[in-house]
């Protein structure tokens, strides 16, 4: 699974979000990209009131601000169990 955090430089949240994600998959087998909004209008028009997000690129979901640990654990658990479920 292939995840984007949508943000900026600056973005208090955004440092939160990713702390947040990179503990939480300590131990999963995901790959994370950051992307800045920043010099792109139409990601800026998209994301620009609702960073940090977390998106999915295998599903195209996302979780948006705000979250927690655990709601972003869950939303984890949720994107995984297809990719795992594909595995067997």
């Amino acid at each position: 699974m292939a995840l984007v955090l949508y943000g900026t430089l600056g973005c208090h949240l955004c440092d939160v979000a990713e702390a947040m994600l990179l503990r939480v998959l300590t131990v999963s087998p995901v790959d994370v990209y950051l992307q800045d909004i920043a010099d792109d209008p139409v990601l800026v028009e998209q994301y620009g009131v609702r960073i940090p997000v977390i998106y999915n690129e295998d599903n195209g979901q996302q979780l948006d601000w705000p979250f927690d640990e655990i709601q972003l654990q869950r939303w984890l658990q949720e994107q995984l169990l297809p990719s795992l479920s594909n595995q067997e």
